[in-house]
């Protein structure tokens, strides 16, 4: 390339996230590389590290965008169990965002823009457990544990069997049923 050609790609940032983000979904993030990235690209080698700098900082872009994704889509849940449902609904719509935004190892935790992106993914899950029992931080862990567990034995194919071929969201309802009716009472939910 020469001094006088410019350089131009368009949106090279997107393209790099949505080419990772395949590779994420198809390969795990194992398999990412920034110099594959680049080819698939259509760039230098060295573009993409102009705006992620290294795999680190590729994932923990990846990791704040899916945290300001799953903040929106938890938007304004009806109750508890709406606001799980919606959490599973993301993890099945942004499979390879919900494999990274978890990994601590994966990502520099001290980003700014992962660290605010994480805070309105928190604020909207604890919002939907105030008020609810004695300790509050124990009914977030329960609620996140739920969802979470659910949305990842989900994508990880485990409850296939278990599902077979049932609605994954109305089952993830009907778990939550079971498991929030007042003991004594079977029959409410």
């Amino acid at each position: 390339m020469t001094a006088e050609r410019a350089y131009h790609h368009g949106d090279l940032r997107r393209a790099v996230l949505t080419a990772a983000l395949d590779v994420i979904a198809t390969e795990g993030p194992a398999a990412l590389s920034l110099r594959d990235l680049a080819r698939r690209a259509g760039v230098s080698h060295a573009a993409p590290a102009h705006h992620f700098k290294d795999r680190a900082g590729l994932l923990t872009a990846i990791a704040a965008e899916g945290h300001g994704l799953l903040a929106a889509a938890l938007g304004e849940a009806e109750d508890l169990r709406d606001l799980g449902v919606r959490y599973v609904r993301f993890a099945t719509a942004h499979p390879a965002h919900f494999q990274v935004m978890f990994r601590p190892e994966l990502l520099r935790t001290d980003d700014p823009e992962l660290l605010a992106a994480r805070e309105r993914t928190r604020t909207r899950l604890r919002a939907a457990v105030e008020g609810r029992g004695d300790d509050p931080a124990l009914g977030f862990m329960a609620a996140w544990s739920m969802a979470h567990g659910f949305a990842t034995l989900l994508l990880s194919r485990n409850l296939d069997g278990l599902l077979s071929g049932s609605d994954p969201e109305e089952a993830f309802r009907a778990l939550v049923g079971a498991m929030v009716r007042p003991a004594g009472n079977p029959a409410s939910g």
